[in-house]
């Protein structure tokens, strides 16, 4: 991995903790040498892990639409801002970008990013590790509802064990760099179990 997407925010939240775990996750980035790609904006998680990642001296990629940036949102700061036409050629270009995705505590923009995402993995439009960062047990519902499409068969274990979690930045990286993606086509199996 060079690059890492992280998709989260551009809210703080509620609890101090969401902002403590964005510089920690942008300072680890940084100290590994893994340059961050994300939504270029200056506002929420999504500038304190930008920030993070700059002020320990890593690289930062921003991708913001035009609309956004025209609402003065863009980060000024970052080492790379491409200003994209739309919401959808900046979440193609994110993924093009990144050799890796995490996922931070976040809105519906964010829930809608990790769902993609994690799609394409299934689909095998990528290989590459897709990860969620649970601050504060923030996504233990999300976990739950999952589990539930697994027993109701509309999603395989194996596609729900893809999905690489942990409360730790430190641990979700080294998981994402172990991350084995199926390559056998198994995924695409729709009999009945």
């Amino acid at each position: 991995m060079k690059r890492v997407c992280v998709y989260c925010g551009s809210n703080f939240g509620k609890e101090p903790v969401y902002t403590e775990i964005a510089k920690e996750l942008g300072g680890l980035l940084a100290a590994d040498g893994l340059e961050l790609v994300y939504g270029g904006g200056n506002v929420g998680l999504m500038g304190t892990v930008a920030d993070a990642v700059i002020e320990a001296g890593g690289a930062v990629h921003g991708v913001i639409p035009q609309a956004l940036e025209e609402k003065e949102l863009a980060h000024r700061g970052v080492t790379e801002l491409t200003v994209v036409v739309s919401m959808h050629t900046r979440k193609q270009r994110m993924a093009e970008l990144s050799d890796g995705f995490i996922t931070l505590p976040g809105g519906i923009g964010t829930l809608e990013e990790l769902a993609e995402i994690f799609t394409w993995l299934q689909l095998q439009f990528h290989n590459k590790p897709v990860g969620i960062l649970n601050t504060n047990g923030y996504y233990d519902h999300l976990f739950a509802f999952l589990r539930h499409m697994r027993d109701e068969q509309f999603l395989k274990s194996r596609q729900l064990d893809a999905l690489l979690v942990s409360n730790r930045p430190s641990e979700l990286l080294q998981q994402m760099r172990e991350f084995t993606p199926c390559s056998d086509g198994k995924w695409f199996d729709n009999a009945r179990p």
